[in-house]
């Protein structure tokens, strides 16, 4: 049957509480009205490091992790693992060498990268491809 049981919502909700209260404590406890792209994108530097990490972990979950891999799972087996551990080697590369010298030079964003790299053309570009890459392919 394709109905969520009892313990489904009680979980969903429950998570639901935890990162709303969360959001809410973050937000009692550093309320600022500044307005730029630091405190939006880094949250002013408040967050926890578990907090990054789940913030890093949901915003790369889609339908492809959940549909897309795990039909290539049954399909090819346990190897289709080593793209998830390659991809997690790469953000420990990124996190290592490349955030510290965005952050130094105040990029927080891929288009205000390519903005001050090469011009506004350049990131506008960029970011309508990737809003026509999310709506269609994923």
């Amino acid at each position: 049957m394709n109905v969520l049981a009892t313990k489904d919502y009680i979980i969903f909700l429950l998570y639901f509480i935890i990162v709303a209260s969360y959001g809410y404590w973050i937000y009692m406890k550093r309320k600022t009205r500044e307005h730029d792209s630091k405190a939006f994108f880094l949250a002013e530097g408040s967050l926890t490091w578990w907090a990054i990490g789940a913030s890093l972990i949901a915003s790369n979950i889609s339908a492809e992790q959940f549909i897309g891999m795990s039909g290539n799972g049954f399909f090819v087996g346990v190897a289709v693992a080593a793209y998830e551990w390659i991809a997690a080697l790469a953000l420990i590369i990124i996190a290592v060498w490349f955030m510290p010298v965005y952050l130094k030079n105040k990029i927080y964003t891929m288009p205000q990268f390519l903005k001050t790299r090469y011009n506004e053309s350049v990131a506008l570009i960029m970011a309508i491809i990737w809003l026509f890459v999310y709506v269609f392919v994923n």
